[in-house]
């Protein structure tokens, strides 16, 4: 799957959990522009896990950010 496939598949999974609304870009952080707390990252990661059959680590998750580099991560994931 290319990654505007993946970046269209994931903006579906992250609408339930866009509480206010927020426009999604490559640089909305999930943190600060989302108001993600860590129970809500934990059922977006295993939402998208589901999804695309893959597994984001730990260290995976510690190191994305933003909307942007999940999109690059799941792409590399799905090989």
């Amino acid at each position: 799957m290319d990654r505007a496939a993946t970046a269209a598949k994931i903006a579906a999974l992250i609408e339930p959990f866009n509480k206010k609304g927020v426009e999604v870009t490559d640089t909305t952080t999930f943190a600060g522009d989302l108001e993600f707390d860590s129970l809500t990252v934990m059922d977006f990661v295993a939402a998208i896990e589901d999804d695309f059959d893959i597994i984001i680590s730990m260290n995976q998750q510690a190191e994305i950010e933003n909307y942007g580099q999940l999109i690059d991560a799941v792409v590399k994931l799905q090989g």
